[in-house]
């Protein structure tokens, strides 16, 4: 079989991304997916391995994370949770509401990272021992049930299953690979009993 033909990276994304800009930054200057700039920034670091050490050393702290009232909604949330019982929100939870508990923290984890976390939301946070502390394991379950409520908004806008072979879009192509994993755990009996009925609670079929 042909080697597949790799498209070249985009450069004007590259050179953003080389001068500090994150993914995030660059999609809202652009226009594009952040999904689709990611594998362009992938493509372009396999071949300029100082790609990813330019950007690190070129970034600059953003200013402080805009404080918003969904975000003190959440921060209030957060902590109502952690006093009642005793824990931090869970992506593996079945309450809609805790996973995106879960997910703000994580983002939040990765501001105090950065030392971009609002003062307003670092001294509320304080009331949660730990909480800025993550494992590989939070960051996984994370990305689970990002993808997750990507694949729910994809097919919500009307669109089919994505495919994970002959795709129209980058978005189609993670996506369905993603799916293609998950269908794969399915039928060797490998996927997380709580991950399968979320599965099955959002995306019957």
């Amino acid at each position: 079989m042909p080697e597949q033909k790799r498209t070249a990276p985009h450069p004007e994304w590259v050179q953003m991304y080389r001068q500090g800009l994150t993914t995030t930054q660059i999609a809202a200057t652009t226009g594009a997916a952040q999904s689709t700039i990611r594998y362009h920034l992938a493509i372009a670091a396999a071949t300029e391995p100082s790609l990813r050490n330019d950007h690190r050393n070129t970034a600059r702290p953003t200013p402080s994370t805009r404080v918003t009232a969904e975000g003190l909604q959440n921060l209030h949330d957060a902590i109502a949770l952690y006093r009642a019982e005793g824990r931090l929100p869970s992506t593996k939870s079945t309450s809609a509401r805790e996973r995106a508990l879960a997910m703000w923290l994580t983002r939040r984890r990765q501001d105090h990272d950065q030392g971009t976390l609002s003062p307003t939301y670092r001294n509320g946070l304080q009331d949660i021992p730990g909480w800025e502390q993550r494992t590989r394991k939070d960051d996984d379950e994370a990305r689970w049930s990002q993808r997750l409520q990507e694949l729910t908004g994809y097919m919500a806008a009307g669109n089919n299953w994505p495919r994970h072979k002959k795709t129209d879009t980058e978005e189609e192509r993670v996506l369905g690979i993603w799916l293609h994993i998950q269908r794969m755990k399915y039928r060797r009996n490998e996927l997380d009993q709580d991950k399968e009925t979320q599965l099955n609670t959002l995306l019957p079929g």
